[in-house]
């Protein structure tokens, strides 16, 4: 092949975005992943496998196994874990949770990466509208069902991978469900808006109870847009995602914000914020509604059956 020309190196490194530079070791710490099967999450736990335990928290088993085999493999770290975890059912989310805490002792980074794109109109086990269901109320039970773990193993972090799409969502109280009427462009949208609400409120909630700020964190992020497997469910996103995948990231360099909120030392006290490329980025108005987030944060609970105060 010719070699590339400097401009065409420049454009690539533009594209690339921010990388994560921090070398924080993980030694005797404990990280959930979900979804780290494949895409920007099993780039995340390869990265993480480096420095510690990992947890690799999946739907699908047989592709876990696969990816965590590669890690261990690659990195020599055999403390790399499958669980089993299907965010569109509660009864999963409360079994594997139940499974953590019997098994684990301390839990000092959650990464709250899976998520659906562009499905068609269907609903969870419990009757969630699916981006919804999983990209925001799954990972939102999961969470809560932790919460205790990560304080006592503080300090801890929560990683919620939310998307610049977020800009083009609302909250629609009155159909949070789709059932009205449904684009599943904007339901996608939709559930990364909530991702950043629910950012914003346990960020708030959390600091109002703890006495030292850096116990504690949680942010959300922009990966980026990445040439994964998330637009399988549109033929059309699939095939521009071919044609312009010079102009996407990679998986690995789409993982380098989650590693970032994840690991780097100078976020030690930082919480309830949001990045891209490794540094703090805009939040759309409708991101920074305190009252909708309030909102958002109650409806969850009724609608989880949990009561979060």
């Amino acid at each position: 092949p010719r070699p590339l020309s400097a401009a065409t190196l420049s454009c690539r490194r533009y594209v690339a975005g921010g990388q994560c530079k921090s070398t924080a070791k993980l030694e005797g710490k404990v990280a959930i992943i979900t979804g780290a099967n494949t895409g920007i999450g099993k780039e995340t736990a390869r990265d993480l496998a480096r420095r510690g335990k990992v947890i690799v928290a999946c739907r699908d088993i047989a592709k876990a196994e696969a990816a965590a085999t590669e890690i261990r493999a690659e990195t020599g770290n055999q403390q790399v874990i499958v669980k089993k975890l299907d965010l569109a059912d509660t009864k999963s989310i409360r079994e594997f949770a139940e499974k953590f805490l019997a098994e684990e002792k301390e839990l000092h980074i959650l990464i709250n990466n899976a998520g659906v794109m562009l499905c068609p109109y269907s609903k969870t086990a419990d009757g969630f509208e699916m981006h919804l269901g999983v990209n925001h109320l799954g990972h939102f039970l999961l969470t809560f069902l932790l919460l205790e773990c990560l304080k006592q193993s503080a300090p801890a972090r929560i990683v919620n991978v939310s998307s610049l799409a977020h800009h083009g969502g609302r909250i629609r109280f009155h159909d949070l469900h789709g059932e009205k009427s449904y684009n599943r462009g904007l339901a996608y949208c939709h559930s990364k808006l909530a991702n950043v609400l629910f950012t914003r409120e346990l960020a708030r909630r959390l600091q109002g109870k703890s006495q030292r700020r850096a116990e504690f964190t949680a942010n959300a992020l922009h990966p980026g847009s990445v040439h994964s497997e998330l637009v399988r469910h549109s033929f059309v996103m699939t095939w521009l995602w071919k044609i312009f995948s010079f102009f996407l990231k990679t998986p690995q360099e789409g993982a380098q914000t989650s590693v970032y909120c994840a690991v780097a030392e100078e976020l030690d006290s930082v919480t309830g914020q949001y990045f891209s490329d490794c540094q703090p980025a805009y939040v759309s108005p409708r991101g920074r509604d305190d009252e909708t987030a309030k909102k958002l944060w109650s409806v969850s609970c009724e609608l989880l059956g949990i009561q979060w105060d």
